[in-house]
């Protein structure tokens, strides 16, 4: 139980610090000062300060992608197996953009460790989202199904693009707020979603996609 505690304090810690200032500026003695252990305790439970980022991107990838995946599920329950488009990649990019806007969201430790990591171009994230990809071609198969008419390299184009406008709302959102004057309006998260999803099926089938 010792043991449990004191990796969850690091943890804690760690997600908290990356969160206020980065990954460059924080050092894993900040992490040890912020979570009361000794270095000591971070190498045996992570290793490196790249293990220990790792875990953290890792574990809260999880809940996205258990949220996505449900959602998809249930588009496919409903659809008789086979989910409209725009179903889908309502599941694909909600949970994203759930996760890191909002006003609540985005006061929590845990979206703004995601907003980070969506921003700073850190290799052992890299290395994860070059890795895992085996949850993208779950939705690229539910795609297919429901667009049996459009080649495979359309609609992996179709996800690549309703990712990145997803993930550039995240990154550049307080630019887009000042840009707009604040007529886009941020906390409206789900409005953004079907923006993201309208955009998305334009492009792939040429027609509007039916709002959730």
């Amino acid at each position: 139980m010792a043991a449990d505690h004191t990796r969850q304090a690091i943890l804690t810690a760690a997600e908290r610090l990356y969160a206020e200032r980065g990954f460059a500026d924080v050092t894993l003695r900040d992490i040890v000062a912020a979570a009361d252990v000794n270095l000591a305790a971070v190498n045996y439970h992570f290793g490196s300060k790249d293990e220990l980022i790792a875990e953290l991107f890792v574990s809260r990838s999880l809940v996205t992608n258990r949220e996505r995946f449900n959602l998809l599920k249930a588009a496919e329950e409903a659809g008789g197996g086979r989910a409209p488009v725009d179903a889908v990649l309502r599941a694909l990019v909600g949970p994203t953009l759930r996760g890191c806007l909002g006003p609540d969201k985005q006061r929590s430790d845990a979206a703004r460790f995601m907003i980070r990591a969506s921003i700073e171009s850190i290799a052992p994230i890299r290395k994860i989202k070059n890795r895992e990809i085996g949850h993208l071609r779950r939705f690229a198969a539910a795609m297919q199904r429901s667009l049996p008419d459009h080649a495979m390299v359309d609609i992996y184009w179709g996800i690549h693009f309703a990712l990145a406008m997803a993930h550039q709302t995240i990154r550049d959102s307080e630019r887009l707020d000042k840009l707009s004057e604040g007529l886009c309006d941020l906390d409206d998260v789900q409005g953004i979603i079907e923006r993201v999803v309208a955009v998305s099926v334009m492009a792939l089938t040429g027609r509007a996609a039916a709002r959730a």
